[in-house]
């Protein structure tokens, strides 16, 4: 289903849940999930979240195979640094596609399933399936149970968007797999919407000349699904920063989207997931050495290597990097949908911004214009006198200070009104 989740290897080590109990049974057996440590604030409204979850595997029926993929651990831009004592260092020229881009050693498996006993029973459900130590090694466990962790908290909040996959609960098998239930939100990511549609138009290419009026009509539709993609994505990111986390694995796998079918965009809902590398940015837990743990260390590192030192400029950096994930999203979704398969990836886009054109979005325009094959990608994002190009390089800006938060984000007027 998604081959393929990239984000940078970032995570949360002080995990505030833990699926410790494991209770004895043949086949699944269901861990509860308690507080194994952490602070004694706000923990009332966290201890009923983690109460209303199904922690038992007799609750759950397990369907079938819907897919797998893995993570790659891909470093955002940092900067190149200027001045006379940096001038002309050839090895900061390709230097993602020389370091910073490395296959992950965790492979998620997700099933179908659903709820078989309680009030919820028939409830449709996905499972994440996290390989044991043995398979993952600590790595997966450390993950799994952050995710639950970061579950946890933003639930425990009021006015929970509609734009945050819901965790429902989960256990651990006799051979150490985390498996965590999540409500059903739909099959596809807004990766297999991207690259179908990819497929849509070099199967209609394929067939000759397309005609103009039709091929208008998809490129209308193919827009504003888009801009719905962005808007629900942004909105979800939107909520996290307001509750101090950061997503950081935000891209177009990590996106779950109840419809596919660019004519039902009245109706999609795009989700967030796969938050197992999310940080915690309170200051409190800033305060208290999170930002030493192991699992947090290279995002902490690229903070200071950027000037960011005191905990609030920590914070605003980790936002900062949230938003240039973001940023790479909405320059996947605004060519690959637009483009014919194969012409334009995820990697081969974040090189040629990074890399080739140092995130001179400008230069990119100019380079597209050159290329038929990005015109209608070009197109898209010259709506309202070159808005989309406007906003992603806010977005892009190689200084992370300049980069807007999530809320401007959502105002900036290529998301209000000019796409239609």
């Amino acid at each position: 289903m998604n081959p393929v989740a990239v984000h940078r290897v970032t995570f949360e080590c002080v995990s505030r849940f833990s699926l410790i109990h494991r209770e004895s049974g043949d086949g699944f057996s269901g861990r509860r999930i308690v507080n194994s440590r952490g602070r004694t604030r706000r923990t009332r409204r966290l201890h009923a979240v983690t109460a209303s979850l199904i922690t038992s595997a007799d609750s759950f029926e397990v369907g079938r195979l819907i897919g797998s993929y893995g993570f790659m651990n891909v470093t955002s831009y940092s900067g190149l640094q200027s001045g006379p004592e940096f001038e002309d260092k050839s090895e900061d020229i390709g230097r993602l596609k020389a370091q910073d881009i490395g296959e992950g050693g965790v492979k998620i498996r997700l099933y179908e399933g659903r709820i078989s006993q309680g009030p919820f029973r028939g409830t449709p459900i996905v499972f994440k399936v996290y390989p044991g130590q043995r398979a993952g090694g600590i790595e997966a466990d450390m993950m799994a149970a952050n995710e639950l962790n970061a579950h946890s908290f933003l639930q425990s909040s009021k006015n929970l968007p509609d734009n945050l996959l819901i965790l429902v609960g989960g256990f651990e098998t006799q051979f150490g797999e985390q498996w965590l239930a999540f409500r059903d939100g739909g099959k596809n990511s807004a990766a297999d919407y991207a690259r179908t549609a990819s497929e849509k138009t070099s199967r209609a290419r394929a067939q000759g000349v397309w005609n103009p009026y039709e091929k208008e009509q998809t490129m209308k539709r193919r827009r504003n699904f888009v801009v719905k993609i962005l808007q629900g994505a942004m909105k979800g990111l939107a909520f996290m920063h307001d509750k101090d986390r950061l997503h950081q694995s935000l891209g177009p796998s990590s996106i779950v989207l109840n419809t596919p079918a660019e004519r039902e965009a009245i109706y999609l809902i795009p989700r967030l997931r796969d938050l197992a590398f999310s940080v915690d940015i309170r200051p409190s837990c800033l305060e208290e050495g999170a930002t030493s743990g192991a699992l947090s260390e290279q995002l902490w590192r690229r903070a200071t290597a950027s000037g960011a030192f005191t905990v609030f400029e920590k914070r605003a950096f980790g936002i900062a990097d949230d938003i240039y994930e973001a940023g790479l999203l909405f320059a996947y979704l605004a060519f690959v949908p637009f483009c014919e398969a194969g012409v334009m990836d995820s990697l081969s886009l974040q090189r040629l911004l990074e890399n080739t054109f140092r995130l001179d979005i400008e230069a990119v325009r100019e380079y597209c214009l050159a290329d038929e094959r990005l015109e209608e990608a070009v197109k898209f994002l010259d709506l309202g006198d070159r808005a989309g190009w406007e906003l992603l390089q806010a977005m892009l800006y190689a200084d992370h200070r300049k980069r807007p938060t999530a809320e401007a984000v959502l105002s900036h007027r290529f998301l209000n009104g000019v796409v239609n």
